[in-house]
């Protein structure tokens, strides 16, 4: 199998969530079949809806793979799980979430796997960072991600 380039959104607020966020890049740079591309930098953003929580450490990194989608997102599950992710509640507090966002230029829908990712296209906290490595990018359906970023407020994002 060829190499496809894909993007993956990083997020902490727990357990000293910059360190958090380069452990999983280190481990990220380690998996199998893949090699780590680009990172970009740490970003600080509020919690989803005003949540009562800490601030989040985000960002986006990019790899090329040779591993199908559902393999990577089972390493990436991996990655979470040794980072002592605990899956209590959605958008609950957590030690390390790991999204696929893009694979190369695919559309999955699948009950497990939503590429590119549901809600990219409205967190701020994963266009930004993705826009500092992928400039040029197009989305699979052809927007441009420097458009979609044009749409999107920078309110209460900042560089970590």
């Amino acid at each position: 199998m060829t190499a496809i380039t894909a993007y993956i959104g990083l997020g902490s607020n727990l357990d000293d969530p910059r360190q958090q966020l380069q452990r999983a890049l280190q481990a990220l740079a380690n998996m199998p079949d893949s090699t780590l591309l680009n990172a970009s930098p740490f970003y600080r953003s509020a919690p989803l809806a005003g949540m009562a929580q800490n601030d989040y450490c985000n960002a986006v990194a990019a790899i090329a793979t040779t591993l199908t989608a559902r393999q990577l997102l089972q390493q990436l599950q991996q990655i979470e799980n040794q980072q002592g992710r605990i899956r209590q509640q959605r958008w609950a507090s957590r030690t390390l979430d790991l999204d696929l966002l893009l694979y190369d230029n695919a559309v999955i829908h699948t009950a497990d796997l939503q590429v590119p990712h549901y809600a990219l296209h409205q967190r701020p906290f994963v266009v930004f960072p993705l826009l500092d490595i992928a400039p040029d990018l197009k989305l699979p359906d052809g927007t441009a991600l420097r458009d979609l970023a044009e749409q999107l407020s920078r309110e209460g994002l900042s560089v970590f």
